[in-house]
């Protein structure tokens, strides 16, 4: 084809949202015709929709021809945690092991696509239902793309203003597919999002992130997800924490930002009785002080089968007040779509708890 019909093609696909090549009418029958036999637009299909009363919305998107080994993970990650038991619950089934979620979440001044980054995760974090299953495998960069694509066709969203990695999976295990999709979010001729508006959250792997930092061109925002404010603690939480410290993380942290001048966010998920005390929020102000960060604290939405509970609202705003008594700048996330059990994993885990 003439070099033009590719930003023919392109217009039609991020300006127009149309994705089928016999509504492509700028195109010649014949290429038309070629496109349809030979490129794929779209890998997945929306199997649930969910609409939240605060206006949140959610997708389960199962893709077709997935295997586990169709795009492997980096070798220098640590060895994927086996599957965890869901207490009481039907283990993730088949069809389940090609489901992702994605999430869109819209405030009156951004709207934010959540999205995923694998098919399950490798990390297993104790609370969380995204790896309940282990991991079944990678997302492509187009695969993790068109999650944003389908978000921005919803009803009454537009234009997705932000982009974060908060969905299942573990960003910084599918390196190159990650830093891939978001060169294509930020892309002018497609989604154009710019990379500063796109928030990679990770559990945290040391040389991962220094080598996200050498990704100069995407100027992206960093969020560790630390969720304890001991070794200890952190590693009855996060199997993965087995493979490194909180002192190499915060080391990996101010290497990123001396390389970007970018500030770093602490995520730190509060569980009822289990890293929500004072004293808890003690040492993370301690741990907050030694880089520049702030810190987003969210409660904990509760997934069936899982003993986690949610924290009592006193509870989280004694935690903030502490650590804004150590000057940290501290924000409480607002819960979304817990009606719509809009948490990492929760959808997939419910459905297969259904079927």
């Amino acid at each position: 084809m003439p070099p033009f019909r590719a930003k023919q093609i392109l217009e039609w696909v991020y300006e127009k949202g149309i994705c089928d090549p016999e509504q492509m009418t700028s195109l010649s029958k014949r290429d038309r015709e070629v496109l349809t036999a030979e490129m794929t637009f779209l890998s997945g299909d929306t199997l649930r929709h969910q609409l939240a009363t605060d206006g949140t919305q959610k997708l389960l998107v199962q893709w077709r021809d997935f295997t586990a080994g169709e795009a492997r993970a980096n070798e220098s990650q640590p060895a994927p945690t086996a599957a965890l038991p869901i207490l009481g619950q039907p283990r993730i089934d088949e069809d389940s092991k090609r489901q992702t979620e994605c999430v869109m979440i819209p405030t009156e001044t951004r709207k934010t696509a959540c999205i995923s980054s694998q098919v399950g995760c490798p990390v297993g974090c104790r609370f969380c239902a995204s790896g309940l299953g282990g991991l079944d495998g990678n997302l492509t960069s187009g695969r993790i793309v068109e999650q944003v694509w389908r978000l921005s066709r919803l009803k009454d969203v537009g234009r997705v203003s932000n982009v974060v990695f908060m969905g299942m999976g573990e960003p910084l295990s599918n390196f190159k597919n990650v830093t891939g999709a978001i060169r294509t979010i930020s892309a002018l001729w497609a989604l154009g999002i710019s990379a500063r508006k796109v928030t990679i959250s990770t559990v945290g792997l040391p040389q991962a992130i220094t080598k996200l930092a050498e990704e100069f061109d995407l100027p992206v925002t960093l969020a560790l997800s630390l969720h304890a404010p001991t070794d200890e603690i952190r590693r009855k939480l996060i199997p993965w924490a087995e493979y490194t410290t909180i002192d190499d993380l915060l080391a990996a942290c101010q290497r990123w930002f001396e390389k970007t001048g970018r500030e770093i966010t602490l995520e730190y998920t509060l569980l009822r009785d289990v890293n929500d005390r004072p004293k808890h929020a003690e040492r993370l102000a301690e741990i907050a002080k030694t880089i520049r960060a702030n810190v987003n604290l969210i409660r904990y939405n509760e997934v069936n089968g899982i003993e986690f509970e949610r924290p009592r609202n006193t509870d989280v705003l004694e935690f903030q007040k502490i650590l804004r008594e150590s000057s940290i700048n501290v924000h409480i996330r607002a819960s979304r779509g817990r009606d719509i059990a809009a948490a990492c994993g929760q959808l997939r885990h419910e459905s297969a708890g259904a079927a």
